[in-house]
């Protein structure tokens, strides 16, 4: 969901840098992006570990969490990432099933994406930070991805844009297409495992279907 059917992760990284502040954690650009796709309690209690030395509970970290979710919907809404929509009509007239597979815990982008992307996405096909008790990068999402959709691996393609997403789709055994929409080198996306990296949505759609013939 963010960073690759939106361009939000700029507003994540000031939400994660003045919520995990108050509470005397230090949260930098690098290491929102370094971070995305893991569920957000699973990266407090890590920020605090690492930090202050400490361990807290699941149920303590989501009231931080809360903070900064709030922060984040006080921003303006974050644009649709340039070529998305036209990527995954594509994809669906070649008969793909569409799902989404993030490890946000925030409620309204869900409301939001469904609305957003209701020709080709419905709830039955999106998997939450509320999904899994192990999130990205352990395969479980997008293994919980694929048994909503009742799809096998081999039939199965995840794209993605961060290294903690790669390597939960190439965990789950997936071909896995990496779109680097953020600051961070190629370099980590090829070492997360991506099988395909390109720079940006747009030079994917445009792709699709020279890629997608390739594969029949």
């Amino acid at each position: 969901m963010d960073g690759v059917l939106y361009d939000s992760m700029p507003n994540h990284v000031v939400a994660w840098r003045d919520s995990m502040a108050q509470f005397g954690i230090e949260m930098t650009e690098h290491d929102a992006y370094a971070t995305e796709g893991a569920r957000g309690v699973d990266t407090i209690r890590q920020k605090v570990k690492e930090q202050q030395g400490r361990d807290i509970t699941e149920e303590e970290a989501q009231r931080m969490y809360e903070v900064k979710s709030r922060l984040f919907h006080e921003m303006a809404e974050a644009p649709m990432m340039p070529g998305v929509k036209e990527l995954i009509a594509q994809m669906k007239q070649c008969g793909l099933t569409i799902g989404v597979v993030t490890g946000s815990g925030q409620r309204p982008l869900f409301e939001r994406v469904l609305s957003d992307f209701s020709d080709f996405l419905d709830e039955q096909h999106l998997v939450t930070a509320y999904d899994v008790k192990r999130g990205k990068p352990n395969p479980d999402p997008y293994l919980m991805g694929m048994q909503k959709a009742g799809t096998q691996p081999w039939e199965t393609l995840v794209v993605e844009n961060a290294p903690l997403g790669v390597q939960a789709g190439v965990a789950a055994q997936l071909f896995t297409i990496a779109v680097n929409t953020g600051p961070l080198p190629d370099r980590l996306l090829a070492e997360a495992g991506a099988n395909l990296i390109f720079p940006r949505m747009t030079a994917w759609r445009d792709e699709w279907h020279h890629f997608y013939e390739s594969c029949l």
